[in-house]
């Protein structure tokens, strides 16, 4: 297997993009590997590494299906009912509460 190309930050040559950067463009890899990547110097940890894309070998994103939409509504739906009380709160609860915040924050509440 062949080493992939290493830039330093902020100098990769045009024609490659992140995941993010795909994104932000419409576009996602397509099923194409790493094409390069990109190190950042780190003081103590490791360096911080971001992976290249070539973007003329990306693809468009796939559009949302009427059942994925769906399917992302119920998942916005369980994560907004509270389990304490069992109201659709109309945020997503955090799970660092794990409640709504009047049951958070409620004196007669369980420990």
């Amino acid at each position: 297997m062949a080493a992939l190309p290493v830039y330093r930050w902020r100098l990769a040559p045009d024609g490659y993009a992140t995941y993010r950067q795909l994104r932000a463009m419409g576009l996602r890899p397509g099923g194409q590997h790493v094409a390069a990547e990109l190190q950042r110097p780190r003081r103590r940890r490791g360096p911080l590494i971001a992976y290249l894309y070539r973007i003329d070998a990306a693809k468009p994103v796939r559009p949302m299906t009427p059942a994925r939409w769906a399917a992302l509504a119920r998942a916005n739906a369980a994560q907004r009912i509270c389990p304490n009380c069992r109201r659709d709160v109309g945020y997503r609860i955090p799970r660092s509460l794990g409640t709504c915040t009047p049951c958070h924050d409620s004196p007669t509440r369980a420990a």
